[in-house]
């Protein structure tokens, strides 16, 4: 039987990248004479990308934004990303625990994020995570996206998995609803940026803290389907 895979989102579930998200996003309309913006203003926004957050910064500043100016901020946004790696960013508690506990149950391990490639992989290979993951998929990595199931079970096959054997792990409604349209179970945590409780997402289970994701949760949810 294949082993079972729980994937986890990136950006808000496994690492908390908000502080250089929003410092590199200043960085960026900056270029364009924008005042700076908060994290309370992007918050829910940094699990959609770059551009997301740009055209929102635009609009709470008033100025309007064309798609020619779109292409530099964007190369802008992801260079000085790149070049702070991983600056503040950090595994959210419990989390390097929790990998090495299913890892030594027998799951297999993966990441489906909208963050593209080329921002995902370096940032988890410098946080020293890597190696936990069998795919570290994007949001270029297929022709969809989170909500679209097609870029979880994308995921799951690209690593092994049986998506009938699969769990997902996030923290908004984009992987909720991934979840959901591919028929998948899903937990997610409110340490995260969504823009509404948790509670209210829909998932099928809430979790505290990584302490709580145990192989006894797991099983108890694959058994349920």
């Amino acid at each position: 039987m294949t082993a079972p895979i729980i994937v986890f989102d990136l950006d808000g579930t496994l690492v908390d990248t908000a502080p250089d998200l929003i410092s590199s996003l200043n960085h960026t309309i900056a270029a364009a004479g924008l005042d700076p913006v908060g994290y309370e203003d992007l918050t829910h926004l940094v699990g959609h990308g770059a551009r997301a957050m740009i055209e929102r910064a635009f609009r709470l500043r008033g100025v309007p934004l064309n798609q020619d100016e779109l292409a530099p901020l964007l190369d802008r946004f992801i260079l000085h990303y790149k070049s702070e790696m991983p600056g503040e960013s950090r595994p959210f508690p419990g989390l390097a625990e929790a990998l090495a506990r299913l890892a030594e149950a027998g799951y297999g391990l993966a990441v489906c994020t909208n963050k593209i490639e080329e921002l995902a992989i370096p940032l988890i290979e410098k946080l020293g995570l890597a190696d936990r993951f069998a795919v570290i998929a994007g949001g270029d990595t297929f022709a969809v996206r989170k909500p679209d199931a097609g870029h979880l079970t994308g995921t799951i096959e690209k690593a092994g998995g049986d998506p009938r054997r699969a769990i997902m792990v996030g923290d908004s409604i984009n992987d909720v609803l991934a979840a959901k349209n591919a028929g998948i179970p899903s937990i997610v945590v409110p340490f995260g940026y969504s823009d509404k409780p948790v509670e209210e997402l829909g998932a099928d289970r809430l979790i505290n803290h990584f302490d709580e994701l145990t192989p006894a949760l797991l099983e108890e949810m694959l058994a349920g389907r």
